[in-house]
């Protein structure tokens, strides 16, 4: 072939080639090849303390007979006289996986604090906090009335990539309430509610236990009936938004059985780690979700004032002849977080504040907080990457 023809051909070549590089970078397509979803499980146990989940089990509670029925069981599947071990066999994902792997945050005798910021100090306001970035001085009850602030879940059902992909399940039957289901037209599964439709035969099942099964208590259901119909929509559903509200540890406390409270909490720490490996294992979910872990309250450090939780305007409220002060540490709260957004620093050394917790889930998806809920507070930017 000639010279002039072969520079002919090559040039030919060199165009076309970088004619097909230019149609694959468009930002259409740049946006189509890096698209890799994120997803959000947030999980609240409701009234576990700190001291527990860094230090584990109270020795002064399991030997106390007011609380513990069977002192010699609970020391020998919980106690260790070292506290890394300790708090490892009441905890265990949270002290293998989550403190190689992510961080966690509230361990007050090493530098790490989070607070809550309402005034009250109990439940209602605790999540109402959490899920809309601010504490608001009218939530003061933990009556059934229908939230008038918006929460963050609510706010990523109404943008298009998220609609109809966020759900929520809680043990205590106000969830419905405080996520306002009337308005943010949200599918929250709580209480004693079953599911409607039954989409899938195990789903049929929980149904069928639901009704059958003894109640503890008039307005919480057991946890393994929310694990289950949350893992069981998951698995259905592909929601790309969880929330999962575990209820048992609060109500076994105020019922002062430490024994039951401590189980629950371990019970709860089995069906994270369930959780975790199962997200691990599902492509869709694998090196794409973050799991945020917290509580709405505190309560108190001793014998006589671990069963309960109150702040001092709700003591001077109750005026039942409490504490002026409260139940000190019932604002104190802990959160421990993993993800391929999160930083793997184990323990995190600060002060921060329980507001910061919608802020921190919306960025964990990459999103702009103070864009989608500019009333929230701002988010915990030392654990995210």
């Amino acid at each position: 072939m000639p010279a002039v023809g072969m520079v002919f051909v090559v040039r030919k070549l060199q165009l076309a080639t970088l004619l097909v590089l230019t149609c694959l970078w468009l930002p259409g397509n740049l946006a189509k090849a890096q698209e890799t979803p994120e997803n959000l499980v947030l999980v609240t146990l409701d009234g576990v303390r700190w001291q527990e989940v860094f230090g584990g089990v109270d020795l002064a509670l399991i030997e106390d007979k007011r609380f513990t029925s069977e002192p010699e069981i609970l020391k020998k599947k919980y106690w260790h006289e070292q506290e890394i071990l300790r708090r490892k066999q009441l905890f265990p994902f949270l002290w293998s996986v989550i403190e190689s792997h992510g961080v966690l945050i509230g361990d007050r005798n090493r530098g790490s604090r989070i607070d809550v910021s309402n005034d009250w100090w109990f439940s209602y306001p605790g999540y109402n906090e959490i899920l809309t970035g601010r504490a608001d001085p009218a939530i003061d009850s933990n009556d059934k009335l229908w939230n008038p602030n918006v929460t963050f879940l609510e706010t990523l059902n109404g943008m298009e990539e998220f609609n109809g992909r966020v759900l929520a399940f809680g043990s205590w039957d106000v969830f419905p309430y405080i996520i306002n289901t009337e308005r943010s037209g949200l599918p929250v599964n709580a209480g004693f509610a079953i599911a409607t439709p039954a989409q899938t035969e195990r789903t049929e099942w929980l149904n069928e236990v639901s009704a059958e099964a003894p109640s503890l208590w008039s307005t919480v259901r057991a946890d393994f009936l929310t694990n289950g119909y949350a893992t069981e929509a998951l698995q259905s559903q592909t929601p790309r938004v969880v929330y999962i509200a575990f209820g048992e540890t609060d109500d076994f406390a105020h019922d002062g059985s430490y024994d039951r409270y401590v189980d629950a909490a371990y019970r709860t720490d089995q069906m994270l780690a369930k959780l975790w490996n199962w997200l691990q294992a599902t492509p869709s979910y694998r090196d794409r979700t973050t799991l945020i872990i917290t509580t709405d309250h505190g309560r108190g450090h001793t014998p006589e004032d671990w069963t309960s939780h109150a702040s001092p305007l709700d003591a001077a409220r109750q005026m039942t002849g409490s504490d002026p002060d409260g139940i000190p540490g019932s604002n104190e709260i802990w959160l421990a977080a993993i993800g391929p957004h999160i930083r793997t620093t184990g323990l995190v050394k600060g002060h921060w504040k329980q507001s910061q917790i919608a802020a921190t889930a919306l960025a964990s998806l990459q999103l702009e907080p103070a864009q989608l809920m500019p009333q929230a507070d701002k988010a915990i930017a030392e654990i995210l990457q």
